[in-house]
């Protein structure tokens, strides 16, 4: 399992809450520390030096003018018991003569300061057992020496550091006592800082998540002055203007569902008895006994005529569903006798034009028959009028559903139009000022499938032509409804 840095607010902010504060206790001990060594090396290195001049200026003079090798050991031997506690180690020699003493006192580098003129050199070496290098010039000859003559006599010495070793090593070591400690009391105001910080974003996301289900009239409590409260302001402001927008809405809409329902309701009385009067006029006009302009006329005026009824019948129709006044009126029927009336009432019957593929025993389903024939209808319309027929209805009844598929041959629904085929008074060919449809029956279709509780889809087939496919439930295949 990959581990992947923590995705909560929560922890990100005690994370770095905490990855501040041990950055600074690192900072801090760590100049402290430094401070503190550089303070210890050279207390100590002055020390040292001090003592052993002390210790030189005390000695020098017991020397002979010229020593030989063995007053330089028996001074070397007295410098080293007069060390005590520092435990140096020295190494006294004439220039230009080998050293007496310690060797590794007298190194490369602190013979070379003395040939470049030094007076005194003192380096340090080491990190394990850290070492100090002295070497210092005497003049034990006269008591006022040219200063520009360096003396023969050269005293090396070289001082162990374990005690102040020691102490640095418990410098580090309280430092990381300090900011353990430091790290475990950083979680505390870590949590209170992430609580403060995650409570306005809280309310926020309470807040957001009611506004998105729908309650426009969501408001976010606003506390403190910070930018987070700046955050809430501006929620609050956007949450109000949704909300007047939307009520501005909903206000418009409902105008206009009165408006075309009120048109529809009006047009109808005057459209029923123009369908009337033109169904006799075309019924003379078949006869043949009108000259044939004026037959010709009239059956132009009557067909149109019953598209404009059909039409406004389509927006009443949608008019009581955005009304929520259509209402559900379900009834056992058999699917082969209601499949067959919706044909047989348009004219469908001829195989050639619909083709159908039901269940050969008697199928009993719950459904409205009113609306399953508008659903069926509907289907079928668009299928002879934008496919190519035959076009196929097939019914079957699977676990408790009823599944209706209505497929024609034609070249499909295009893809940038199938997103939106269902919408009200949507035309796949723009470029078509009429059609023979209102632009409804799809939209009509789907809701009444929906007053069913079931679903209605549109894709395209694999060799051609548009499918429809409607689910509706509390069917059974045994005879019996749910």
């Amino acid at each position: 399992m990959r581990l992947g840095f923590p995705q909560g607010l929560r922890p990100r902010l005690i994370i770095a809450f905490i990855l501040v504060t041990a950055l600074s206790s690192l900072l801090t001990a760590t100049l402290t520390f430094r401070q503190a060594r550089g303070t210890i090396v050279e207390r100590a290195q002055d020390n040292a030096v001090r003592d052993l001049r002390q210790q030189v200026s005390s000695l020098a003079p017991n020397l002979p003018t010229k020593p030989s090798g063995d007053d330089l050991a028996s001074f070397v031997r007295q410098l080293d018991r007069a060390g005590g506690p520092r435990r140096w180690r020295t190494a006294a020699t004439l220039a230009g003569a080998p050293a007496v003493g310690a060797q590794d006192a007298a190194t490369a580098s602190l013979r070379r300061a003395m040939r470049d003129g030094s007076r005194a050199y003192v380096e340090r070496s080491g990190s394990e057992s850290p070492r100090l290098h002295i070497v210092m010039p005497v003049d034990h000859t006269t008591p006022q020496r040219d200063p520009d003559v360096v003396p023969e006599l050269i005293v090396y010495a070289v001082v162990p550091l374990d005690g102040e070793q020691a102490d640095v090593s418990a410098l580090i070591a309280a430092a990381w006592a300090g900011a353990a400690p430091a790290l475990l009391l950083a979680v505390v105001p870590a949590l209170f800082a992430a609580r403060q910080v995650l409570r306005p974003v809280r309310r926020l996301r309470v807040a957001a998540e009611k506004l998105t289900s729908g309650a426009l009239e969501t408001r976010s409590a606003v506390v403190g002055g910070d930018e987070l409260a700046g955050l809430a302001v501006t929620f609050n402001t956007m949450a109000a203007t949704l909300e007047k927008d939307a009520a501005e809405l909903r206000r418009m809409e409902a105008h206009a569902r009165r408006f075309v329902a009120d048109v529809s309701h009006e047009l109808r009385t005057p459209l029923a008895a123009m369908v009337a009067v033109t169904g006799v006029l075309d019924a003379d006009a078949r006869s043949g006994g009108l000259p044939p302009d004026t037959a010709e006329a009239l059956r132009l005026v009557s067909e149109e005529t019953r598209k404009l009824a059909a039409m406004v019948e389509d927006l009443m129709e949608i008019s009581r569903f955005d009304a929520g006044a259509a209402t559900l009126a379900s009834d056992d029927a058999d699917l082969r006798t209601i499949v067959g009336k919706t044909l047989q009432l348009r004219g469908w019957e001829d195989s050639s034009q619909v083709a159908c593929e039901l269940p050969e025993s008697d199928v009993r389903v719950r459904v409205d028959p009113r609306r399953f024939d508008v659903v069926l209808a509907n289907l079928v319309g668009n299928g002879l009028r934008h496919g190519a027929p035959p076009v196929t209805v097939r019914a079957a009844v699977t676990g408790q559903a009823l599944v209706v598929e209505v497929g024609d041959h034609g070249p499909g629904i295009p893809p940038d139009v199938l997103p939106y085929v269902f919408d009200r008074f949507h035309k796949a060919d723009s470029a078509r000022a009429r059609s023979t449809g209102s632009g409804l029956g799809l939209a009509i279709a789907l809701e009444n499938v929906r007053l069913h509780d079931g679903s209605l889809t549109a894709a395209n087939l694999p060799g051609g032509g548009a499918l429809f496919t409607v689910t509706l439930p509390h069917a059974r295949p045994d005879g019996g409804v749910s």
